[in-house]
Formats: C-alpha cells, sequence, structure tokens
C-alpha cells in the first residue's frame, strides 16, 4: 500500500503540538490518563490509556476525536485499562495522503492501526467498544482479526454496505456528508478548508439535539482538530474509502459467509437517524452470529448524549464474559 509519506511527515509535526495542547486544556476529563503516541504502519497514533482491568479500546467518529469518551473514560477506567485513540487521520494522529484507491484510510488499514496499537501495549486480544467511523472500523477488525476482540459493542450504527445500498431520499439528506465528501479532491477540501468550524457545528448541530449535549471543551478540541494541515483531505479519504474500497470488501465477505463471531451489543438513539430508517438488529444479524442490542433515549452521540446509560451498557456487556 502506497500512502504519500511528504503529507504525512509534515502532519506529524503539526499533530504533536496539537495533541499537547489539546490534552494540557482537556485533562479533567481524563484524569490519570497518560498519551501516547505509538508508530504503526508507518503513521503515528495518539491516544490515552489509564485505569487497569481487561483491555477495553475505545474508537470515536466523525468529525470527533478520542475526547468524545471525556464523559465515561474514568468510569470505564475503574474496571478497564482503558485505551482511547484518534483514527488515523482524525485528531492528533498522522494524516497520510490519500492514494488513488483510497486504500490509506480503508476500514482494514484503519483496524490493522488499532489492533498494533493493543499489541503495543501487550493486548493481543481486548473489548471494543466504538461509535460512527470507529464503529465501521471496529467492523471490519472484527472480521480480519477474529483472534483479537473478545465482545464489540457498536453504537449507532447499521453496517456500511447496508446504509448505502438503501439510500434514499431520507437518509440522503440526513446523511448528506457520505455524498458530498467522497466527491473527487480538491472539490470538499476547497469547499470545507476555509470553514472548518462552520462544517463542525453544522454537522454537530444537524442532529436531533443541536449542539446543546457537547461540553464547550469538547466542541472546541473537535474545531480544533479539522483546524489542522491535512485534516479535512483526511476526512474525505475516510468517507471516499467507504464508498468504494470498503464496499470491495464487504461485499467478498458477504459472498463468502463471512459473518462475524463475537459476541456483538448494538446500541441506537432511539433520536436519531439509524433507528428510524434501519432496523440495527436484523441488518447487524445479516452480518453477525451473535447480535443483541437496543435503543437508548437519545440521538446520535451516545457517548456524550447519554454517558450513563452507556457506562451501564459496557459494563453489563463486557463482564459477562471471563476475562480477557
Amino acid at each position: 500500500m502506497f500512502c504519500a509519506p511528504a503529507r504525512a511527515m509534515r502532519d506529524n509535526r503539526t499533530s504533536t503540538i496539537s495533541s499537547t495542547t489539546i490534552l494540557e486544556n482537556k485533562t479533567m476529563s481524563f484524569e490519570a490518563f497518560a498519551p501516547f503516541r505509538v508508530t504503526v504502519q508507518d503513521v503515528d497514533i495518539f491516544g490515552v490509556k489509564g485505569g487497569t482491568g481487561p483491555p477495553l479500546l475505545l474508537l470515536h467518529g466523525h468529525p470527533q476525536t478520542h475526547m468524545i469518551w471525556h464523559r465515561v473514560a474514568v468510569t470505564l477506567a475503574r474496571h478497564f485499562t482503558v485505551i482511547a485513540t484518534d483514527l488515523r487521520g482524525y485528531g492528533a494522529s498522522s494524516k497520510p495522503a490519500g492514494d488513488a484507491r483510497h486504500a490509506c484510510y480503508s476500514k482494514r488499514t484503519m483496524a490493522a492501526d488499532q489492533v498494533a496499537v493493543m499489541r503495543h501495549f501487550g493486548f493481543p486480544r481486548f473489548y471494543v467498544c466504538a461509535h460512527d467511523r470507529g464503529a465501521r472500523v471496529a467492523h471490519r477488525m472484527a472480521l480480519d482479526h477474529r483472534d483479537a476482540v473478545e465482545r464489540m459493542l457498536l453504537l449507532d450504527i447499521a453496517p456500511t454496505l447496508a446504509m448505502y445500498e438503501r439510500t434514499d431520499r431520507a437518509f440522503a439528506t440526513a446523511y448528506f456528508h457520505w455524498f458530498f465528501l467522497i466527491q473527487p479532491e480538491p472539490l470538499p477540501e476547497t469547499l470545507i478548508g476555509g470553514h472548518t468550524d462552520a462544517y463542525i457545528d453544522a454537522v454537530m448541530a444537524h442532529r436531533s439535539a443541536g449542539l446543546a449535549p457537547f461540553s464547550p471543551q469538547a466542541l472546541q478540541a473537535y474545531r480544533d482538530a479539522l483546524r489542522q494541515p491535512g485534516a479535512v483531505h483526511a476526512m474525505c479519504e475516510d468517507y471516499r474509502a467507504s464508498a468504494t474500497i470498503d464496499l470491495e470488501h464487504d461485499r467478498a465477505d458477504l459472498e463468502r459467509g463471512n459473518k462475524l463471531v463475537c459476541p456483538l451489543r448494538v446500541l441506537w438513539g432511539e433520536e436519531g437517524v439509524v433507528g428510524r430508517l434501519f432496523d440495527p438488529l436484523d441488518e447487524w444479524r445479516r452480518v453477525a452470529r451473535d447480535v443483541s442490542g437496543r435503543a437508548i433515549a437519545c440521538g446520535h452521540y451516545i457517548p456524550e448524549e447519554a454517558p450513563v446509560a452507556l457506562i451501564d451498557e459496557a459494563l453489563a456487556f463486557f463482564e459477562a464474559s471471563e476475562p480477557v
């Protein structure tokens, strides 16, 4: 796989400064968590680590960073060794330039990043809780790295293939960015590039609860992250990959009958789009063998809108298994 190194190196230097700034301003959300930077597959993955117990990997979505977990991480760290990362292309992680096939941001590549991070810390097998784009990375991770994922909790998504194949006017309106961000470079990069704060606010306010659920500190962290050089391009490449190479991988698994084998719990916001336009349990049972789940009284951003409910669900689900 080719990921242009020059751009990646430039973004690494920028994100080192940015990650320090973000952490200095937000440490009250991650008491006793240690920041880290791990080099995997020629990119640096940034994250925070805290707590003791079985390993739990937290993966954020768009257009956010590991800060989405700021209302749940400290409590979870009383029960688990919590590792919350910024995905490749997001936050303070590296932002390599995309390639013609968008393989640099395929969920296969992004999942391999995260497995390598967990192995770096001595965790060959672990739990995963993931939201939005991170949940798509986790889905691919559990398919490609079956021995790594013990149990998986996914938040407010249906499988990518199902969402694209069942697209209608209502879905395209609610998820307009799915179709805007995949346009060829440099159209979305140019239009968003000078207005990153406006993009963050518009996309996040577009959901049912508006901007009310987000703390000012977290919202500012998301704005700061998208201002970094290469961040808008990386975000677009994430979505371009989902509309191309990721669908190829998903269709190949479907044709082979390759399903998720780890226990899967899915939660969705009862005020959100996923539960209104899809039957989440039915969709996940098409691609997984062991599925349970329910709606939560909130919108899309479950970790910030319903942290207590999420903590309760995570503890009940992950602690139901033998220790990793």
